[in-house]
């Protein structure tokens, strides 16, 4: 190292441990090329800041009127500037904190990172913020001048090896700037929309102006360090624009601010789903004290509420955190609690103060708070009474109500329904006799309600095509025995057990409260939730057979002509069509027919049609 007395002019190498340092940066970390920006900026803003502070506690000269950070693309001389006016550095600050990599463990360092992909670990992972700006540069320049009096300016410079120069500035005011002189292969971040475009995605809410170009393109101060009492509901809506520009507005928002025992602010959205795949577009921005640090934090957000948008701030996380960081450390842990537990406060919030509101929007977010009841015990103890399904009264119940209201009739009991155009027939049968049903809305409720059973096991939820309620079947009727010592009952059954010539058909006859249906199809609950699982699996190749029972009502008209007209040997042929009609006609109002049973239908159709129209 040499050094002039006339003037600053030395000449020497970085000091590090190993002389490969800045390969190893510039090479495994060029899939994260753009976090240059992020920390450059950060120093800038971090210089400013330190200045700030010490013009409190001591006079400084000619101190700026307005801070800022102003980056300037230059095309032709293939540099980018980022230029600050913030405390600046002498040539001795230089020595020692730029020259001096000054870590311990640098060995340990190279052969760790060199042949594995980690990249996302490097940068930061020893203060090393600046040396990111040669991932895009072949030279690197420092010009600076201290706040300190009768300082002079310093011109620092490096093209990526460990040797440096440092000599005399040209700078005439307090600040700094670092030039890029950008490589060939990085040649795409000479362009003032690309570098506009980094800056407000990693420094967009920094509390300090920043330009490019000499035009501002940050918004400096975010939402969520306002007190939620001071922000009004449209300011939640601008916020979310300019976080998501092209989004459909949000349902609701949930203001995040804890001082302690940790730090952390934001402000989280859930979306508005117009499709299905937007479930999976959630998207919530990590920072750390105002700078963006990553929109994968997926450990900070539990699983069950990936859907969310918006933005938190947590200045104790790193920002050079790496995914597994964010999925060991307990701080990260004690961050996701109080967001499951702020959500679960909102939504009830909602329920008793904006009921309509809740019920509005309870369509997009059902399936996710029902996940996570699943998946988070403490989380389903907070939202299991709000929790609301579409009731056959015309409006939505949660299970508690229900069970209220039906406490006489039903005891411990909730008849759901699992596709309310299909079954239409039974919940017919149930408003006919003021059952309450509830219409499950989706897949995930069949799994849900076996959740709510292990829950609660002394509630029982049963299917309404699963069995009959007493309050459907007429148990006054008493059974007439013919000559031959038979019921009506008896006599149904054998009917259409020998005209459905069906070994595996169970056939039961009942005297329903109404007449105006001839047969009904009852799927075991077993049966059905076995079906309703392995929908939800798609792909199971668990075999699963029928066990239904057709059920013959007695107290229907077709029903006693048909057994009226098995009486004469003449009219056997048309006693089956019927019986084979009405049994179709069962399953239909269970679910529709396919295939050949529905072509058997129609043909049978046209012939008793037209046996009528003989008539």
């Amino acid at each position: 190292m040499a050094k002039t007395k006339d003037s600053l002019n030395i000449s020497g190498d970085i000091s590090i441990h190993s002389e490969n340092i800045l390969p190893v940066i510039k090479k495994y970390l060029y899939s994260e090329n753009e976090i240059f920006v992020r920390e450059l900026i950060s120093n800038g803003f971090d210089a400013i800041t330190k200045l700030k502070k010490i013009a409190t506690q001591e006079a400084i000269e000619n101190i700026p009127e307005d801070f800022k950070i102003n980056v300037t693309i230059d095309e032709k001389k293939k540099t980018i500037t980022f230029s600050d006016n913030g405390v600046g550095l002498d040539a001795e600050e230089v020595q020692k904190y730029i020259n001096q990599v000054a870590f311990s463990g640098a060995t340990d360092f190279i052969e760790k990172y060199k042949d594995k992909d980690e990249a996302e670990n490097i940068i930061g992972h020893f203060g090393l913020g600046f040396y990111s700006s040669f991932i895009v540069s072949e030279n690197v320049e420092i010009e600076s001048l201290s706040y300190k009096e009768k300082s002079t300016s310093i011109l620092w410079s490096c093209d990526g090896s460990t040797q440096f120069k440092l000599v005399e500035g040209k700078r005439k005011t307090v600040g700094t700037d670092i030039i890029l002189h950008v490589s060939e292969e990085s040649k795409d971040y000479l362009s003032e929309m690309k570098i506009t475009e980094l800056v407000q995605k990693y420094a967009n809410f920094l509390p300090i102006e920043i330009q490019v170009n000499g035009k501002k393109v940050n918004h400096e101060n975010p939402l969520w360090n306002k007190q939620p009492k001071d922000v009004k509901e449209e300011e939640y809506k601008e916020f979310y624009k300019t976080l998501f520009p092209y989004n459909a507005e949000p349902l609701f928002w949930i203001h995040l601010n804890v001082d302690y025992p940790f730090n952390l602010k934001g402000i989280l959205y859930f979306p508005k789903i117009l499709h299905e795949l937007d479930a999976n577009k959630g998207n919530v921005k990590l920072f750390c004290q105002q700078v963006f640090v990553t929109d994968d934090a997926k450990a900070v957000v539990p699983e069950f509420l990936t859907l969310l948008q918006g933005a938190i701030d947590c200045p104790d996380i790193p920002l050079n955190v790496s995914r597994s960081y964010l999925q060991n450390d307990p701080y990260v842990r004690k961050i996701s609690s109080h967001i499951v537990k702020k959500v679960a406060d909102k939504l009830n919030e909602l329920y008793k103060k904006d009921k309509s509101n809740f019920e509005s929007f309870w369509t997009d977010i059902h399936h996710f708070i029902k996940y996570g009841m699943m998946e988070q015990a403490d989380f389903y103890e907070k939202v299991k009474d709000i929790v609301i399904f579409p009731s056959s009264l015309g409006y939505n119940t949660s299970i508690p109500e229900y069970l209220e209201r039906n406490k006489e009739k039903l005891e411990k009991k909730v008849l759901y329904c699992t596709n309310k155009d299909e079954q239409a027939s039974y919940v017919n049968l149930c408003k006919k006799q003021d059952l309450e049903v509830i219409f499950l809305q989706s897949l995930i409720d069949t799994h849900f309600i076996q959740f709510l059973e292990s829950k609660n096991s002394d509630i029982k939820y049963t299917a309404i095509d699963s069995e009959l309620s007493d309050h459907l079947v007429d148990n006054t009727k008493t059974d007439i025995v013919d000559k031959d010592n038979k019921t009506n009952k008896e006599k149904l059954e054998q009917l259409f057990k020998t005209n459905l010539n069906n070994d595996k058909l169970k056939v039961d006859v009942k005297s329903l409260k109404t007449d105006s249906v001839p047969a009904i199809i009852l799927e075991s609950e077993q049966t059905k939730r076995m079906k309703q699982m392995s929908a939800l699996m798609k792909g199971s190749q668990m075999p699963i057979f029928d066990d239904y029972t057709v059920v013959i009502n007695e107290n229907n008209a077709l029903v006693k002509k048909v057994l009226n007209l098995n009486q004469f040997e003449t009219k056997q042929e048309k006693v089956k069509l019927l019986c084979e009609h009405i049994y179709d006609l069962a399953l239909m109002g269970n679910k529709p027919l396919d295939g050949d049973k529905m072509q058997a239908f129609l043909n049978r159709s046209v012939t008793l049609l037209e046996d009528i129209a003989g008539e």
